[in-house]
């Protein structure tokens, strides 16, 4: 009986209750089944990427499924291509910072989180950690599938083109870093973890 495990990685100052991740949690309890079982991980992720990290491969190392499929959306489009090279699994990345450290450099310091007013504090440290996880280029453009807004407020769409060449692409006119209309897209999103 196959199984697969699907992580989802939410974006920086975001949580598991963002509305991407719930939406796509709840599309792969639609698809799981007696006969495939679809195991679901959507953890709240650490201000340290080191700690985020070594959360979430032992949760994969720990998981008897037989497939793994990563998701992320900015940040967590960052840590799923780290974690799909280093397992050589599918990867759908939302709007990535594929530049994490650079991206991130000029907000370290004391912030909250989008839905919530709890602080964190992201460290100085913390961007030596994310050059540590820094990919440079994809080994397997075909297990990835990139899904990027030009209308994106925070980050260069044009940069996540270049980065997965010969990756799946759906490029989108307008739309925000968000991707506000995910729903739209979600069956796709469905249908390249399933197949």
């Amino acid at each position: 009986m196959p199984s697969t495990l699907v992580v989802y990685l939410h974006g920086f100052r975001s949580s598991p209750r963002s509305s991407k991740a719930v939406m796509t949690g709840q599309g792969i309890e639609l698809i799981s089944s007696p006969s495939h079982p679809y195991e679901w991980y959507c953890p709240q992720l650490l201000a340290s990427p080191k700690l985020s990290m070594d959360m979430v491969t032992k949760h994969i190392d720990h998981s008897s499924a037989d497939r793994l499929v990563i998701i992320g959306s900015s940040l967590g489009g960052f840590y799923t291509n780290y974690l799909a090279e280093k397992y050589q699994a599918k990867a759908i990345v939302l709007n990535p910072a594929v530049y994490a450290a650079r991206e991130l450099a000029p907000h370290v310091g004391m912030m909250t989180a989008y839905d919530s007013d709890e602080p964190f504090d992201f460290r100085p440290e913390y961007i030596d950690q994310l050059k540590a996880l820094q990919v440079d280029h994809i080994s397997h453009p075909d297990r990835y599938f990139l899904i990027a807004a030009k209308g994106d407020e925070l980050l260069d769409w044009q940069e996540m083109v270049d980065f997965y060449p010969g990756a799946r692409h759906l490029i989108l006119e307008g739309s925000d870093h968000g991707i506000s209309e995910y729903a739209e897209h979600l069956p796709e999103v469905i249908r390249f973890i399933a197949a």
